[in-house]
């Protein structure tokens, strides 16, 4: 099950706005598969991934107000045409990001730069601040933070299909992060 869950900006949660039930039909050799078939090629109405964007669809249906939503997704939700689709929606989305993607090269690169990719750009991004968050209840701990708006490109097999999106990037990073044995609240 592939589920959305609706909460308050405090973390009340609210309930469920879209779920998917799906069964994979196939489970060996997907990684063989994948060594033959560029994914960025398969339209993604075909992809198991496409349930995110059922349930975004289905989300906003119920809501009925796309812009005082804002969905968010863990690394699997970083899917290109997610994007394209919360836009034509009129919506927001916070993506934990794994892909890095190409962007348009900047104005100020040299013409004989490679192609560019999103990594680096917000690699040369000033740091913007400081926040402090609390970790349990006897522990706070500093994020560092920047981000920056870069116009990313589709991917290499979708150009055609979609267009380039200005997506803006948050990179938070701790400061002097202890060991992961030492934290009460195990990994993260």
């Amino acid at each position: 099950m592939h589920s959305s869950l609706a909460v308050t900006l405090t973390g009340i949660p609210l309930g469920l706005t879209a779920a998917k039930f799906w069964t994979r039909t196939k489970f060996k050799g997907k990684l063989a598969l994948k060594r033959h078939i560029n994914p960025t090629r398969v339209p993604i109405e075909t992809k198991e991934s496409y349930r995110w964007l059922e349930n975004l669809r289905q989300s906003i249906a119920l809501v009925g107000a796309p812009e005082r939503c804002v969905h968010v997704g863990d690394r699997e939700s970083d899917i290109y045409e997610l994007y394209c689709t919360a836009q034509d929606l009129g919506t927001s989305f916070l993506v934990r990001v794994q892909t890095n993607r190409l962007a348009e090269r900047p104005a100020d690169a040299a013409s004989h730069d490679p192609a560019h990719r999103v990594f680096a750009q917000l690699a040369a991004a000033p740091w913007a601040g400081r926040h402090r968050i609390t970790v349990d209840q006897d522990e706070t701990t500093w994020l560092q933070v920047k981000f920056a708006a870069i116009n990313t490109l589709p991917p290499a097999g979708n150009q055609k299909r979609y267009s380039p999106q200005v997506l803006t990037y948050i990179h938070a990073l701790e400061e002097n992060p202890p060991p992961v044995a030492s934290r009460s609240t195990g990994s993260w």
